[in-house]
């Protein structure tokens, strides 16, 4: 079951690029591209036909089959610090498996992870993505808050928790909990807690943290990854991390997610008895579909993102200008194909307790109204761009939020 993220639930019947027809016959351009892997619209004829083609082979072998490797070689030609890859399913599923090779590799258990960062559902991830402050605990040393009902207490004891965007602040926990730490998880760009970009030298500065503490540096692009560029983020902001984590983007909607990093940590798999299975991992539609989603983003040398920086460019300007107009205070924030419009007086969020500051009240207003004009964004306003999203939608777009902002 899926809860509705409007007053009236949509049920949709078929995407096709940029937009979603729903079971009334209503047409939406769709800004949330089913929460990011949609990077070349839905339905994009390359990668359905690359499927079609490859469902008469079979599905899973749980066994090798030569697209694993051909998508393998082109990856690790690709993502920074890739010498090796291993696939699974799920972001969710990969952030774990990245964990675990974290704790073997340094003999450590605790894992440090910033509040607003989501790492997935799991219950050893689902920790302060999204903490009530009054829960939270003070911003210099917060506490560790449950995601959810249902997670046992004992998980709390294996995670560290820091405010992101500060190099003192995760200086000060690893200090605190020194020769604890495996790993340092982030999301290079704060995406889920408010679209808020990196200081510069504070990924940097995290990562040469992590080696005088002897943590690994463990950057999930499930949603970055294949979206702020063919590279991901760490290319972008120029930092590589011992791991990496992907999904989403990857293969265009179909499932597929994976860990990349150094042959060292992820050898662990073979020679140290660290366990990752899987049923649905490799299978033979997902790997048809990354091929052919790799072949029409990196045709060119990646002109579609060109076009994407151009176009989401253009609409983040255009919000800003439109918000400017009708004396609606907002910052627009992230990066082209991701961002975020934040409703505040004060200075643009840097981390998640910033963003929380913001009116959630005016975000939500903006969102319904903008449904009502037949633009879906998320509740939080943020906005997924896709390739399939050309400068009429671009348009279309700000004409829609011109009237949405004029309803705040």
């Amino acid at each position: 079951m899926r809860y509705a993220a409007t007053p009236v639930p949509l049920f949709f019947v078929r995407g096709e690029g940029a937009r979603l027809y729903d079971v009334d016959g209503n047409v939406h351009i769709d800004y949330v591209l089913g929460n990011g892997p949609a990077i070349l619209g839905h339905a994009p004829r390359p990668v359905i036909d690359a499927v079609a083609r490859s469902l008469g082979e079979g599905q899973v072998f749980a066994a090798q089959n030569p697209r694993e490797t051909e998508l393998s070689e082109r990856l690790v030609n690709l993502l920074p610090g890739a010498e090796v890859v291993r696939f699974a399913t799920s972001g969710t599923e990969a952030v774990l498996m990245a964990m675990r090779l974290a704790r073997a590799f340094t003999g450590r258990d605790k894992i440090l992870k910033f509040e607003g960062h989501y790492h997935g559902w799991s219950d050893q991830a689902y920790i302060s993505a999204r903490p009530p402050l009054n829960e939270a605990g003070p911003a210099d040393s917060p506490v560790p808050v449950a995601g959810s009902l249902g997670m046992p207490a004992s998980v709390l004891g294996d995670v560290v928790v820091c405010g992101w965007n500060d190099l003192d602040l995760l200086r000060q926990a690893l200090e605190r909990h020194k020769g604890e730490v495996a790993g340092v998880i982030m999301e290079p760009m704060m995406v889920n807690g408010g679209a808020a970009q990196p200081q510069p030298g504070y990924l940097d500065g995290a990562r040469d943290l992590c080696r005088e503490h002897g943590a690994l540096f463990l950057c999930d692009e499930v949603i970055t990854g294949f979206r702020l560029g063919l590279r991901g983020a760490q290319a972008r902001f120029g930092v590589t991390a011992d791991l990496a984590i992907y999904a989403k983007a990857v293969a265009a909607g179909f499932p597929l997610a994976l860990v990349a990093g150094r042959r060292e940590i992820m050898d662990t798999l073979l020679d140290k008895g660290v366990m990752h299975g899987g049923t649905y991992n490799g299978n033979v539609q997902s790997m048809a579909a990354a091929l052919a989603a790799l072949d029409v983003l990196e045709a060119d040398d990646g002109a579609v993102y060109r076009d994407l920086e151009r176009r989401g460019t253009r609409l983040m300007q255009g919000l800003a200008d439109l918000a400017r107009r009708h004396k609606v205070p907002a910052h627009i924030q992230g990066a082209p194909a991701i961002f975020q419009v934040h409703f505040t007086e004060g200075p643009a969020p840097r981390n998640y307790r910033d963003a929380v500051a913001c009116d959630r009240d005016r975000a939500l207003a903006f969102h319904a109204a903008l449904q009502e004009e037949g633009v879906r964004v998320n509740q939080q306003a943020k906005f997924f761009l896709s390739t399939a999203h050309d400068d009429a939608i671009i348009e279309q777009t700000l004409s829609a939020a011109d009237k949405a902002m004029a309803s705040l």
